[in-house]
This record gives structure tokens, C-alpha cells and sequence, in this order.
């Protein structure tokens, strides 16, 4: 298990990525996206998600925005014998639904691309660490299952970030973890 958690941070740092120029949503609107989101599909060209993406299971994202517009990210994952828990924060970029976050070892990018607040989102991440880039794709949903429907938009948008179809992890179901969404 010591052996998992190190690559477990590690393939979730490659999950906190996205790139070029992709669009965000329009008129984005914080108070509506803010709230408990499940992670139901990920693709991800990081090498280290793409070595564990069949043994993960659907996580918890939380969102809340700072008074100055920053959001906050907090990830709850379950793993064989605990809930691992991340916090992020990402500056916003001057453009609502874009946002940043930089430190001395790596530079993010996030984008909501596409949501309707109440039951879906499809969010971009990128990163840079070094001269390895990752790129991710996430589709996030209020409940749990992910209708057919919004999978195949999700597959639909993965080639317009390079994503392809050998990259994505449809998320089994998970009840762990979910107390620790409170």
C-alpha cells in the first residue's frame, strides 16, 4: 500500500491538467458550478494515469470560489483502505470559467468547457512540470451515473483536446468516500 499512495499523487497530479486554446463556457457562472461534483470519466494522456486508470474508481470533487473569484478545489479519491483528499487553488485567468495555478515546479491551466450546472460539466485541465505536458479531460456529474448520452459528448470533445479513445476511464461507481464530501 506505501507503494500506491506516492503513485496514486502522482497519477492525480497528471488528472490536474489541459492546454491550447480551448474554449470555456459561456457566461460562466460560479455560483451555479459551485457544489459537490462525481468524477465519472477521466482520459488523460499522463503515462502514470494510464498505467492505473483501470483500478480507479468515481471520486469526489468539491468547488467553492474565494470572495476575489479563485477557486477552490478539494478532491476526495478512494483507494483500498482510506479516502485520500487533495486541495487545489486556482487563481482566476480574466476570463470566467478559466483559471491558473502556478508553483516553482508546475504550471496548470483548468477550463470548464461545457456545463448546465445542475447535472453536468466537462472540464479541461493541463500541466506543465518540467518538459513532460499532460493533458485531462473530465466529465463531472451531480449524481453519480453518467448517462450514455453525456458519455458520448464526452468522447465526442476528447479528439478536439488530442485525447484518444485508449486514454479515457469510465469511473465504476463508488459509496466510499462520501462522508467526507460534507
Amino acid at each position: 500500500m506505501m507503494v500506491v499512495l506516492p503513485s496514486l499523487a502522482l497519477a492525480l497530479l497528471c488528472l490536474l491538467p489541459a492546454g491550447a486554446e480551448v474554449p470555456v463556457q459561456p457566461g460562466f457562472d460560479t455560483e451555479k458550478f459551485a457544489g459537490m461534483w462525481h468524477v465519472a470519466a477521466i482520459a488523460s494522456n499522463c503515462s502514470v494515469f494510464l498505467k492505473m486508470k483501470d483500478g480507479m474508481k468515481s471520486s469526489i470533487s468539491i468547488v467553492s470560489f474565494m470572495p476575489e473569484g479563485d477557486l477552490a478545489l478539494k478532491l476526495i479519491w478512494p483507494l483500498a483502505d482510506k479516502c485520500q483528499k487533495f486541495e487545489l487553488l486556482f487563481q482566476q485567468s480574466g476570463q470566467a470559467g478559466h483559471y491558473t495555478g502556478t508553483s516553482a515546479q508546475e504550471m496548470r491551466d483548468l477550463r470548464v468547457m461545457e456545463t448546465d450546472y445542475s447535472g453536468y460539466a466537462i472540464v479541461q485541465e493541463f500541466q506543465r512540470s518540467g518538459e513532460d505536458p499532460h493533458s485531462a479531460l473530465q466529465l463531472l456529474t451531480r449524481e453519480q451515473d453518467a448517462s450514455p448520452q453525456l458519455l458520448q459528448k464526452f468522447k465526442e470533445l476528447m479528439p478536439t483536446v488530442g485525447l484518444t479513445p485508449d486514454m479515457v476511464a469510465i469511473l465504476p461507481k463508488s459509496g466510499e468516500c462520501q462522508e467526507g464530501a460534507g
